[in-house]
């Protein structure tokens, strides 16, 4: 397959692209690395990429950010940093790359623990990965050509236990081999519209 990866030299695309890279032809993509360089808030940056790449069997999404800070002070352009990047950002690489996708290809998205386990100082995190949920399970009833769409959805993954940690009390680190098996487990099953969850019942 040809899979190309979004964020593929972050700290869980890295870690994803080097496993495809074993069986697949993988292209990574940024904002300031890998194979092609692209804006995925700028649509018409989105589409440029998809020219470049041209035609993929899989498309996997492991970046996008969101404004993190206390509700109080968060202000309505704050909300919109992620929305513009890992909500409307991972709506449009599929807006945009279904008609790049070969037929019976797949999209993974990504979001995280804080739709369904919020913390301090993620108002803004946790409204964005609920809505992708939500988009995941309601666009796979249109995609056409048998094409899949599902989301990972990882907690505290370890190799961000030093950056994210306070963030997290008492949430039980991630193995990275765990979050790598919820993307094959999209890229390479067969269900469409799942919320793929890595992380414990918290």
């Amino acid at each position: 397959m040809k899979v190309l990866i979004i964020g593929g030299n972050g700290t869980i695309g890295s870690k994803v692209s080097e496993h495809f890279s074993k069986k697949h032809e993988v292209i990574t993509t940024g904002r300031t690395s890998g194979d092609v360089e692209f804006d995925m808030t700028d649509s018409q940056s989105i589409k440029a990429m998809f020219d470049q790449v041209g035609k993929v069997d899989a498309v996997v999404c492991t970046a996008g950010e969101a404004k993190w800070a206390a509700f109080d002070t968060l202000s309505e352009d704050d909300f919109y940093i992620g929305i513009k990047s890992k909500l409307m950002g991972q709506v449009n690489l599929v807006r945009i790359g279904k008609d790049y996708m070969n037929p019976g290809g797949s999209f993974t998205l990504s979001t995280g623990i804080l739709a369904d386990h919020p913390v301090l100082m993620t108002t803004s995190a946790a409204m964005v990965n609920g809505a992708i949920h939500s988009f995941v399970k309601a666009v796979c009833l249109e995609l056409k050509n048998s094409i899949r769409i599902n989301v990972v959805s990882s907690g505290l993954v370890e190799d961000a236990v030093d950056r994210y940690e306070a963030y997290f009390p008492g949430h039980n680190p991630i193995p990275m081999k765990k979050v790598v098996n919820g993307f094959v487990k999209s890229v390479e099953g067969a269900a469409t519209g799942e919320i793929i969850r890595m992380y414990d019942n918290c």
